[in-house]
């Protein structure tokens, strides 16, 4: 982990996971990935955005929902961690275990990305009739459900449909998963909307703590969302977006996605750095500024 001697005991896109017996510790690195690969390049305070921004919303939420957040204080981690406070301060979470839910709970309130692919196939979105004559980027009627497995590293997701959805985890969760979902997106995308930005679609994750449902990983973030301008807003094409879709877009004009990905050019790196501190800001009403006192990446 460059900064961190200590070696994970799960390493994914952009997590590197410590197991402490009762606890987990989560730390973000600055790793970006786009279409399942990880990408060879970092972008400056990445992780810790994506952390402070997960704590923002657990804490807005946490009356709606449980979360699983204990601290991201480096002072309550376990001993051998405050040795390497100036790389975990901001980016690392202290979190319950949970039982994890395998599926990726994702919301839509706009038709983009792979929801827009096979809606032009077949005017479907994960097996949900949708209206005639959507284009990019319009607005659904309402927000729909629209979950996915959860793939291993390397492997890529599959949007599946309510009904197989139940099949993996039984109706009862599929529901409860259904449920929570669509009211924490649409709280989110009522107070985003009253700060200028359109939360187009998101992605959770849920896992069972004492046999309650509770939010774990990360939670709104550039990351796992798409948040628009709303005065950019304009439906029938691509929006300008906080958060990754400007490395995709970079990406597919300029890769045609077999080997391995390229080295992203440095206006890229800094352009999206600077769109991750700019949701920072906007969602959490406070420029950003690292709570590190150096800033060594991942």
């Amino acid at each position: 982990m460059g900064a961190m001697e200590l070696r994970p005991d799960s390493h994914g896109k952009v997590r590197d996971i410590y197991d402490c017996g009762d606890s987990l510790l989560m730390v973000a690195s600055d790793r970006i990935s786009a279409f399942d690969f990880i990408l060879p390049d970092e972008i400056p305070h990445k992780g810790e955005v994506l952390s402070r921004i997960s704590a923002f919303w657990f804490d807005m939420f946490k009356d709606l929902i449980p979360n699983h957040l204990i601290s991201m204080d480096v002072a309550d981690f376990p001993k051998g961690y405050q040795a390497y406070a100036d790389y975990l301060t901001g980016r690392s979470m202290l979190v319950k275990k949970a039982q994890t839910v395998p599926i990726e709970c994702i919301v839509r309130g706009y038709l983009t990305g792979s929801g827009k692919k096979t809606y032009d196939e077949d005017q479907t979105v994960c097996g949900i009739k949708l209206p005639a004559g959507l284009t990019e980027a319009s607005k659904l009627p309402e927000p729909i459900f629209t979950p996915s497995t959860k793939a291993e590293l390397g492997d890529h997701d599959e949007n599946i449909s309510f009904e197989r959805c139940a099949q993996i985890v039984g109706d009862d969760v599929a529901r409860q998963l259904r449920d929570a979902s669509l009211k924490i997106y649409t709280a989110a995308s009522e107070y985003a909307a009253e700060r200028g930005v359109i939360i187009a679609d998101t992605k959770f994750e849920f896992g069972f703590i004492d046999g309650e449902l509770t939010l774990i990983d990360e939670a709104l973030t550039p990351d796992s969302s798409r948040f628009w301008p709303a005065d950019a807003f304009e439906p029938g094409k691509v929006q300008p977006s906080y958060d990754k879709q400007y490395v995709r877009d970079w990406l597919k004009a300029n890769w045609d996605m077999t080997g391995e990905p390229p080295h992203l050019p440095q206006e890229v790196i800094e352009g999206t750095s600077r769109r991750y501190e700019e949701a920072f800001r906007i969602i959490t009403g406070a420029p950003f500024e690292s709570m590190r006192s150096s800033h060594v990446s991942a």
